[in-house]
Order: structure tokens, then sequence, then C-alpha cells
């Protein structure tokens, strides 16, 4: 398979818009593409997943290992023509001073050539040193080609070829036009998830076509094609033996296809339903609502009162739950925006209220209290308890608790529920602000699963 990373010299350069452009031109063109987003976001997967006709997944050095990375990206590079790993922020960004959790270091633990997107608004000639200081900053990694974005017209975009040319050995493998009909909407969180945005496909067509235009995409291909074979490794599905219902719609969309991917590998057959129009949930023995954005959708979510009782009876009645985020606060008993109040399910009792700024954001670091429903470090109690890692992206704050709540989580850094807690234990269900990846340090998925077996709750009767 041949890949390569496309970066930038900053974020919100438009390299999203970009990816998924790549990503739709080259299917359109019967390319199988498979595509890859470095971190934990969950809204430019949906647009790179939605555009390449398969899912995208995450590579993240923050919660998986370096021989994890690999053995991901390798497992889902095979079978694949091409592969796009789009990157977060700029080339050389990250937590890390050294570097060691950049894009620059991800190129070079997968040998991944990288295309440079940049912003060429308000630039001509400076694009040139630009270029040269991001080729010498790390001669390790491996800059192959450029792509101007936001040209304002054939003259800007013909001094800043030209200046390229002059100064510099790096290819311009295109130039893409202003254009607002191109860019992705914006809002708190970021973009405007695919699974919720009306026009998507309309977006994604627009993009590939834009791209197929401007950007030499036979140049593209080929220097993909430079990039060394990854290796193919493949996981054996185990034969299902539980159920269990997943909230898939407008208002929640935010999972890793890898965590998915791990309950068909731990025997649970996921079970989609859709919190804005099913009137109860359907017969399964678990339940799993993740992150989204319910703000936006309160009105519908509360209206559908059927599938609310439905919901809360079965989770008082013990069926083993998890939610995440978004999903927690759709549990609440009430959910508040911009002056706005609607009931939600009623099972944690707390009130979830959005806020101007974001109460939680970026990676956390936890340890388990031992009161969890179950557990991701298999040793918790029996000594020191793991220090453990996630992310939490959140506007929202929980209110009116009562002061006797059981938590799954101590927070050592990050947000939570209270600043030092996060994971509500309410009999069987857990619900935290925190987003859990399913990877070697938390297999949080297989523990679920692994509850809900020994649980062996009973669906919900309709």
């Amino acid at each position: 398979m041949a890949y390569l990373l496309i970066s930038a010299a900053h974020k919100s350069s438009g390299k999203t818009s970009i990816s998924v452009g790549i990503a739709a031109a080259l299917s359109r063109r019967g390319l199988a593409v498979q595509t890859f987003k470095k971190g934990p976001d969950y809204i430019d997967p949906l647009w790179l997943g939605r555009a390449a006709g398969r899912p995208c997944r995450n590579l993240d050095f923050y919660t998986m290992g370096e021989r994890e990375i690999l053995e991901l990206f390798g497992r889902h590079a095979a079978g694949a023509d091409f592969g796009l790993i789009e990157g977060n922020k700029g080339l050389y960004d990250g937590v890390d001073v050294a570097g060691a959790d950049s894009n620059a270091a991800l190129a070079r633990l997968l040998d991944a050539p990288v295309v440079l997107v940049i912003d060429a608004r308000g630039m001509t000639r400076g694009v040139a040193p630009l270029i040269r200081g991001y080729q010498d900053f790390d001669p390790a990694v491996s800059i192959k080609g450029v792509i101007l974005n936001k040209v304002g017209g054939p003259r800007h975009e013909g001094k800043l070829r030209a200046s390229i040319e002059r100064y510099t050995d790096v290819p311009v493998l295109g130039a893409i036009r202003r254009d607002p009909e191109i860019e992705i909407r914006e809002r708190h969180l970021g973009l405007v998830p695919a699974n919720e945005e009306s026009g998507a496909e309309a977006k994604i067509a627009r993009l590939a076509k834009t791209v197929a235009e401007q950007v030499d995409l036979d140049r593209i291909v080929a220097l993909a094609a430079e990039a060394p074979p990854p290796a193919a490794l493949f996981a054996t599905p185990r034969a299902a033996d539980l159920r269990i219902g997943i909230a898939r719609d407008a208002a929640f969309g935010f999972y890793y296809p890898d965590d998915l991917d791990a309950f068909a590998a731990s025997g649970a057959q996921l079970v989609p339903f859709d919190t804005l129009h099913d009137q109860c949930l359907p017969d399964v023995d678990g339940l799993f609502i993740g992150g989204g954005f319910p703000e936006v959708h309160m009105a519908a979510l509360s209206a559908n009162h059927s599938l609310r009782a439905s919901i809360k009876t079965a989770i008082e009645a013990g069926l083993p739950a998890y939610a995440e985020c978004g999903g927690l606060m759709y549990l609440a008993r009430s959910l508040t925006w911009r002056g706005e109040t609607q009931e939600m399910v009623g099972v944690i009792p707390g009130d979830a209220i959005m806020n101007e700024r974001p109460v939680g954001r970026g990676y956390v670091q936890f340890e388990e209290t031992g009161q969890g429903s179950w557990l991701l470090d298999s040793d918790a109690g029996a000594g020191t308890p793991a220090r453990l890692s996630a992310h939490e992206f959140h506007y929202a704050s929980l209110e009116n608790l009562p002061g006797d709540l059981a938590y799954a989580y101590r927070m050592l850094r990050g947000a939570g529920v209270d600043g030092q807690n996060d994971g509500i234990v309410i009999g069987n269900l857990t619900a935290s602000f925190m987003h859990l990846r399913d990877v070697k340090s938390t297999p949080w998925v297989g523990r679920f699963v692994a509850f809900v077996r020994a649980k062996g709750a009973p669906g919900p009767s309709g």
C-alpha cells in the first residue's frame, strides 16, 4: 500500500478539508483508500471515513505505545491501495517539548512521506524560508511536497510557485483557491461532524472535485508509493454471545472504530438504536452511549419520552451500561444550553450545564478507586493503582449532585466530573466525562463485555 502523512505548518491551515478531498477523489478513481487520524479526535475521522467509504483509524502516542501504533497501522493498511494519515496541529507541534508525540515523530515511526499544507494567505516570497525551515528542523522527516491552500488567485499563485522553485527543492503538488463553499462548518468543539451535517455528501463531492482539479493526484499517489510496505496483521473475531445496544444517530457519534472492533473480538454484537426516533431500547444485554452533541438535539431527545423511560427503567433494573461525555449528559436529570433547559433520562441525579468555555480539555491521567463496576487495571486494589491515560473535551459541567456518589476514577490530571473524580457509579452504570480508548494500557471494552457477561442481565422487554 502507498501511504503518506498530510500535515501543516500550523493548525487551521485547511488540512482536513484537503485530506477529505484527496480521500474522496482517489476513492472516486476506484482506489481503496484507508484513512488515519493522529490523536484522539472523533470529528475529523467521521469526515475522513465518510470520504473514503471505510472507517478512519486513530493513531495516538498518548494512549498507545509505538509497537501498538505500528500494529494498528499495519492491520488496517492491509488490503488498501492508498493510505492517508492526517496529522493534528502543525508538523512539529505536540505536548512533549522534544517532539516525541509530534506529527513528525509519527512520520518517522511509520516511514511516511510528508505533504505539507500551507495556508498561503498574506504570503508570497516568505513561503520559501518557511518550507526550508521545516526541512532543516528535522532532516529525518521526509517532506516530499507542499499543497498551497487559500490562494488568492493566479497572480498570487504564480508568486508563491516562483519563490518555492527558486529557493527550495520541494515540489508544489497543488494550489487550492479560496472558496467558502469547500470549508467545513465549525462550532464549539471544532468541525460539525459528518454524521450530523445534512449536506455532508454534497460537501465531500465538492471537495473531491476541487482537489481533482487543483491538485496533482497522480504525483500524490507516486510520492506515496515511495513508502515501505507496512506489516499486515489480523485479528479473529469471537463468536457473538452478547448484544450491546449502542446509540448511533445525529446526537451521538463519537466512537473509535477500533473500540467497536474490540466488541466483536470480545464476542459482543453491537445493536444500534436512535435516541431521537426509536421508542424503546432493543433487546440487549448491555448499553453503550458515547459522546456527541446532545445539546444541539436536546429538544428532540427530551421529546422522545418513551425511549427515555425505557432507558431509565432498564438501567435501574440492573442493565450494565457505560456512558461517555455526551452520553453522561443524556443520562443526567436535565440539560441546559443557551438559556433553555430540557429533561433528560434522569438516571444520574445531577443537571448538565453547558458553559461558554471548555471545562475539561485535553489529555488526562487518572487512577481507579476500586469502586468501579468493572476495572481497567486487573491488579487494582492489590497495591499502588496504575496511572492510566485518556482524554476529555467538554463544555458541560454536572451540577446539583449529591455528596455520597461513588466514583470509579480519581483524576490525577484533568477535570472529570468535579475536578477530583470521574466515572459516576450507580448500580451497574458507569458514566464519565472522559473518553477511554481500548488499547493495551486501558482495555476497557473487554473488561466491560466481561462484566456484562458475568451479570447476565436480561435485556429490556420493550
